[in-house]
């Protein structure tokens, strides 16, 4: 690993801090050695079952067992050589560390991956702030900040056709950054490529039920997450799940406004009892239950859990999650008044905040720990591969 630390990897983009890398994965793999001989906390989650599979752990199975851990905090709690043990034993933090290398090794373009180390509360909300600022002045200049609207028609403040571009163009390109980095991700953790199988259809069933339920965020013993102390809580599990329904519902109260715009010709503004309103509203509820949940339980979590460097990144995502479901909230509420064109400036800059930010912040995680988890589906259904641990 010293020889690691000292070259330069192929393929990895030049911001990315090698040695602490290096490091990372070097410390991660003398975990799991120990973890390997110990096995007590191997029914915990995926990832003891997934790692008793193997004798070493090369940075490409570090990686993948990274981004297999939840972060329930189980395993630290249970664990009888964690802090202040002379073994050190913390597979949360130490995990998590190699987590963030990997969203930056991963990152589309390979330059930008360096923005996952500066994409924190401050910059999150600067960058939401600054959009607005921008938005609000323009209308100013026109006379539009504080006048009403007939009939409460966005489009009336900003075109359609110009916000359907910009965002458009936005969203699509956090897709397409995100694509390409699970495409990476994924190829980095199979190192062999001849001997997994192509995802089938129990294994994408398995993967799916265990994204969509957070089943690992139900602790070791299915009690929930130790967050703070040695208390099982669920809490963390419904606060991940509030947010991400609500933004699946969000999502959909676009898409099917979308289809009402384009395909039926019904135009905004729609009235509260329609199916894009009733979702969208549904979704920044949940959004706000489950943010604000995420919120108190981070700054509430043990201090062994987790890496501090990176909270300043999980708090910036939250604060943007908040904020879209907050001002889109208040601008369905409000969106009859002369307040209308400032709250959509406000709302427009925090979502046009959260699309630019998606690829190189917090969000990475949830694709590229689906990703795992399906190779893991995949995996877990096969035979022990020569070279492997056995049963």
């Amino acid at each position: 690993m010293r020889e690691a630390r000292d070259a330069v990897a192929p393929g990895v983009p030049p911001t990315v801090d090698l040695g602490a890398a290096a490091l990372a994965e070097e410390e991660a793999s003398r975990i799991l050695h120990i973890c390997n001989a110990c096995r007590y906390c191997e029914g915990f989650c995926a990832v003891f079952p997934a790692m008793t599979r193997r004798l070493e752990f090369a940075p490409a199975q570090v990686h993948y067992l990274a981004n297999l851990c939840h972060n329930c905090g189980a395993c630290l709690h249970a664990c009888q050589y964690a802090p202040p043990h002379e073994f050190g034993v913390n597979v949360p933090r130490t995990l998590a560390r190699v987590r963030l290398h990997t969203y930056a090794r991963n990152a589309w373009p390979r330059a930008l991956g360096a923005l996952y180390a500066r994409n924190g509360l401050l910059t999150s909300l600067a960058l939401a702030a600054g959009i607005a600022l921008f938005l609000v002045l323009a209308l100013a200049r026109h006379g539009a900040l504080l006048a009403a609207v007939p009939g409460a028609d966005f489009y009336q403040v900003f075109p359609h056709g110009l916000m359907a571009t910009m965002f458009g163009a936005a969203f699509a390109w956090a897709l397409l950054a995100l694509g390409v980095g699970v495409a990476s991700f994924w190829r980095d953790i199979d190192d062999d490529p001849s001997g997994l199988p192509r995802p089938d259809l129990p294994a994408l069933g398995d993967a799916a039920g265990a994204v969509a339920t957070l089943r690992y965020l139900g602790g070791g013993h299915g009690e929930g997450c130790n967050n703070s102390d040695d208390r099982f809580s669920l809490a963390r599990r419904h606060a991940h799940q509030a947010m991400m329904y609500g933004f699946v519902l969000c999502f959909a109260a676009t898409s099917v406004a979308t289809i009402y715009h384009y395909l039926l010709h019904l135009e905004a503004p729609y009235a509260y009892t329609s199916l894009p309103v009733l979702l969208g509203s549904g979704g920044g509820l949940l959004m706000l239950l489950g943010g604000g949940g995420l919120l108190v339980l981070n700054l509430r979590r043990h201090a062994l859990q987790g890496d501090p460097a990176q909270r300043p990144m999980d708090l910036g995502f939250i604060a943007l999650l908040l904020l879209v479901a907050g001002t889109g909230l208040a601008l369905a509420a409000w969106r009859a008044t002369a307040a209308m064109p400032a709250l959509l400036a406000l709302h427009l800059g925090c979502v046009m905040a959260l699309f630019l930010t998606l690829p190189y912040g917090k969000f990475a995680h949830a694709p590229l720990r689906a990703a795992a988890l399906l190779h893991w589906a995949i995996e877990r259904r096969q035979p022990l591969r020569l070279g492997l641990a056995e049963d």
